[in-house]
């Protein structure tokens, strides 16, 4: 039965979006940090993002805020085939470009209760993934389509302890979607390339939280860190594939199945210091606790025996981040950063679904501001990723050999406005 592979596909999309963004992440909050590579985003009040990364600056606002930001990211992951099986030739794996491009929306509001308390909502995403194959790819059991949406909402309260200290906490309510669609792709079997070995989607909602804390030494000193707690989904969904059921498939038969996935929990530490009066540099530490994954274990629904267990061994992984801020006048701040990110996967699982590597951030953007209540943010970021060579086998036991490599662009843009 092929549902066991449609599980593993789906955690493994529920972990990964990038090619992009550290450790399968999206980093993707704000167009303003997206121009310092998200370097002292966890340190730096520019805006009401920082409900996303650290809420506890949400005291250094004294008027409600709000920032409405977009960021669109164009994948660039080639794929080059370099073993298959006796009946196909390397060539056909080749891609082009496996990640459509993709946008993501995120919405903030901060409003002070008064000089000690602040509240702030979030909407924005931490995970997602988006890849896609031809239906008749030569090594369609491993490839095809395979998507993850999560949404955020985070709710958050701070309170300033004293002039210097502040604290906060919040709420989340995540959704997640997913779907995906594998093909038989070729094999020995009388069977179309397209014919499909497994289609599911399937969603769920769960809860976790976050506090955060912020340390002002002065006015051109400050301290912060974040934690964003695991997040444990048991997505339901529907399986159908369309194998004939006398070759012990479903024949397009639709069965429930369900497995228990935990998003790992995030944390960040990051310093902020105006060295001059028109000039800042900040830097971040991240970590990421990719060990919570171990083991996946799938499982149709009203049996307590896994059809599925995969160890994964992935590990914890950390993303470094540098960059400075320019006032080049009273309109116009400009930003650059640089940032390297860690791949938490196993070299012994790496999978076409998940091109994965170690990659390198360089970043530049800036801010206009429009008048005394508003203004704009631009942000563009280069990122580069490592090349690997690997082989995949599928359920059929038959083994492909890739070589992948690869990066993204993104461009993001925000409005802020104080009321």
């Amino acid at each position: 039965m092929t549902f066991n592979k449609t599980l593993l596909a789906t955690s493994l999309a529920c972990l990964s979006f990038n090619s992009f963004g550290a450790a399968f992440q999206l980093a993707e909050h704000s167009a303003a940090g997206l121009g310092r590579a998200f370097a002292g985003d966890a340190a730096i009040a520019e805006d009401a993002s920082v409900v996303a990364r650290n809420p506890a600056l949400m005291a250094q606002f004294d008027k409600m805020v709000l920032t409405v930001a977009g960021s669109y990211i164009s994948p660039d992951v080639q794929l080059e085939g370099t073993s298959a099986p006796a009946h196909t030739d390397p060539s056909e794996l080749d891609s082009d470009n496996i990640g459509p491009a993709a946008v993501i929306p995120a919405a903030y509001f901060i409003a002070p209760i008064n000089d000690e308390v602040a509240v702030g909502f979030g909407l924005f995403s931490n995970f997602g993934l988006a890849t896609e194959f031809d239906e008749d790819y030569a090594a369609g059991q491993i490839g095809g389509e395979t998507s993850i949406t999560t949404v955020n909402f985070n709710a958050n309260a701070s309170y300033r302890v004293n002039e210097n200290f502040t604290v906060a906490g919040g709420l989340n309510l995540v959704y997640a979607e997913a779907e995906l669609i594998r093909n038989f792709g070729e094999t020995a079997l009388p069977l179309p390339r397209e014919t499909v070995a497994a289609d599911l989607s399937g969603d769920d909602t769960s809860f976790g939280w976050n506090i955060g804390m912020a340390y002002e030494i002065n006015d051109e000193n400050r301290y912060g860190f974040s934690y964003r707690s695991e997040v444990d989904l048991g997505f339901e969904g529907d399986y159908s594939n369309g194998l004939p059921p006398s070759l012990g498939g479903l024949g397009g038969e639709v069965v429930p199945g369900t497995l228990d996935l935990t998003l790992p929990a995030i944390m960040e530490f990051s310093g902020f210091h105006q060295v001059q009066k028109d000039v800042a540099i900040h830097y971040s530490i991240m970590w990421t606790g990719w060990s919570s994954v171990e083991k996946l274990e799938g499982f149709v629904e009203g049996s307590d025996t896994p059809v599925f267990a995969k160890e994964e061994n992935f590990s914890n992984a950390m993303r470094y981040a540098i960059g400075a801020t320019y006032d080049y006048n009273e309109k116009v701040t400009l930003r650059t950063g640089i940032a390297y990110d860690e791949t938490p996967t196993d070299q012994e699982h790496l999978t076409i679904s998940i091109p994965d590597t170690n990659r390198i951030w360089v970043s530049g953007g800036m801010n206009y501001l429009l008048d005394d209540n508003s203004s704009v943010d631009l942000g563009v970021s280069i990122v580069k990723g490592g090349t690997e060579n690997f082989t995949e086998t599928d359920d059929l036991g038959q083994e492909w050999g890739f070589e992948t490599s690869g990066g993204a662009y993104i461009f993001a843009a925000q409005y802020n406005y104080a009321f």
